[in-house]
């Protein structure tokens, strides 16, 4: 019983990253900047984040070698710094965890380099599920 007091100690003073769940209508408000960019509309945006994250800020995922981080799914292998690849590219110049958190600002703005260099079908999901059929990723809430 004794061990469980420090470790509950700990668990208060040091609160995990603060993640958002996003639902549609909250991602497309946050997006919204991003409508056009690159030719690319929101609806086209909002269908590729939920194909490639579910809207959630905290997702990762490892894939041969490399983790991709949060809403955007950015890839420690070129785009952000992180222990387990430590000769990234880090173009965007951030550490990968920042994409974990509920502050979206740096994420958009890696997504946008990634944008301006890859294009939209950098993210996979796009070409295959998110081409055409898009009204339903619009938000009548805007």
């Amino acid at each position: 019983m004794m061990s469980f007091v420090p470790l509950l100690l700990v668990g208060i003073l040091f609160p995990a990253i603060p993640a958002k769940q996003f639902t549609k209508c909250e991602l497309s408000q946050e997006l919204k900047a991003l409508d056009g960019y690159r030719g690319i509309s929101l609806p086209e945006f909002i269908c590729t984040m939920f194909h490639t994250s579910g809207y959630d800020t905290q997702a990762m995922v490892v894939n041969k070698g490399s983790t991709e981080y949060g809403l955007f799914q950015i890839s420690n292998k070129h785009w952000c710094k992180s222990n387990q690849v430590p000769q990234s590219r880090n173009i965007c110049d951030i550490s990968c965890d920042k994409f974990l958190d509920d502050d979206i600002t740096d994420d958009i703005m890696c997504a946008k380099k990634i944008l301006d260099m890859k294009g939209i079908d950098y993210w996979l999901a796009h070409k295959a599920l998110c081409s055409d059929n898009l009204e339903q990723w619009l938000c009548e809430k805007l």
